[in-house]
């Protein structure tokens, strides 16, 4: 039994891209598959997932914030300036109404994906310098988030930012102090690590009723407005995450790192939390249920073109390893 779930969990944390599309296709045929993920139910489920997160750190891994405080500034910074940067442009530049200005500007305002880590161990990027970035944005993000949105998208809607803070430290913060403590006076046990290997599956489960939930909520806007609607929103979610890992990876150049520090970089700032901006985007848009549209799409596409960037960088190790 327990190494049927340990299987199951690999198969999940390998094909993450292809069990998501399939959740989102199902439900958009089943649209009333996932009517029960909305509201506090939402909430409760990406708090699962960042618990996973806090589950699977330990004090190590928080200790690269203060060994390497330039390397993880120039992330923070790189972080916060390029993602909601980008979204502001696009926003502008292909006028966008309200709703889906409203998540893609949302969706570049959140901190970095939790499986950015995991794509900057398989393109043999820098892992550490990986993981302190994503607790670094991280544990900014309550504050910076709500503030970025003010600054970003206080002319599209009013932001309510304490509320905002409030919300992003219940679901973020607090799950991930539980989960390190747990990994602190626990990790030691023989029961632990095995606990620890179900996480990855357990998240990506999580990650994938909040796409269903999504794609419920916004379903009947879909099919009013047909096919148009997602490519339209799609190629914006592209340009965005596109732009973030090459911006990234020239901040990564400009700031003199390693290559595995600048395909780090450039990963981190790519991959965002979509399934944060997700909750987000449905606790405090309600009246634009479309805002949910390019968080949920960014839900999926970050993990397909984060596996596809890991690829291309060790296709060119091994094209250059040859030569």
């Amino acid at each position: 039994m327990l190494k049927s779930l340990q299987s199951i969990s690999r198969w999940l944390s390998n094909y993450t891209s292809a069990f998501i599309i399939g959740i989102a296709v199902v439900t958009f045929f089943f649209p009333h598959l996932f009517d029960w993920v909305r509201g506090k139910t939402q909430t409760v489920i990406l708090g699962i997932i960042m618990l996973t997160m806090g589950l699977t750190l330990s004090t190590n891994d928080f200790k690269v914030l203060a060994k390497r405080p330039l390397d993880i500034f120039v992330g923070a910074c790189a972080q916060f300036i390029i993602m909601p940067g980008i979204a502001y442009l696009l926003v502008r530049v292909w006028r966008l109404e309200p709703a889906l200005a409203l998540g893609i500007l949302l969706v570049g305002c959140c901190p970095g994906g939790v499986s950015s880590n995991v794509m900057s161990f398989l393109c043999r990027g820098d892992v550490a310098f990986s993981v302190g970035m994503t607790c670094a944005s991280t544990i900014l993000a309550p504050f910076m988030t709500p503030f970025l949105m003010k600054l970003t998208a206080g002319e599209i809607i009013i932001i309510d930012a304490v509320r905002m803070f409030i919300d992003i430290f219940i679901v973020t913060i607090f799950p991930i102090a539980i989960g390190c403590m747990l990994n602190y006076f626990y990790s030691k046990r023989d029961v632990f690590p095995k606990i620890q290997s179900f996480m990855p599956g357990v998240s990506v489960i999580c990650l994938a009723f909040i796409v269903g939930g999504v794609i419920s909520t916004v379903h009947d806007k879909l099919v009013a407005r047909g096919f148009y609607l997602f490519i339209w929103t799609f190629a914006v979610v592209f340009c965005h995450n596109t732009l973030g890992y090459i911006m990234g990876y020239l901040s990564g150049k400009f700031a003199g790192f390693s290559i595995a520090k600048k395909r780090t970089i450039s990963i981190e700032v790519g991959m965002q939390n979509a399934g944060l901006a997700t909750v987000l985007a449905g606790n405090f848009f309600a009246a634009q249920p479309l805002a949910v549209l390019p968080c949920a799409i960014s839900c999926a596409w970050h993990s397909i073109s984060g596996t596809i960037l890991a690829g291309l960088y060790l296709k060119w190790d091994q094209t250059h390893d040859h030569q």
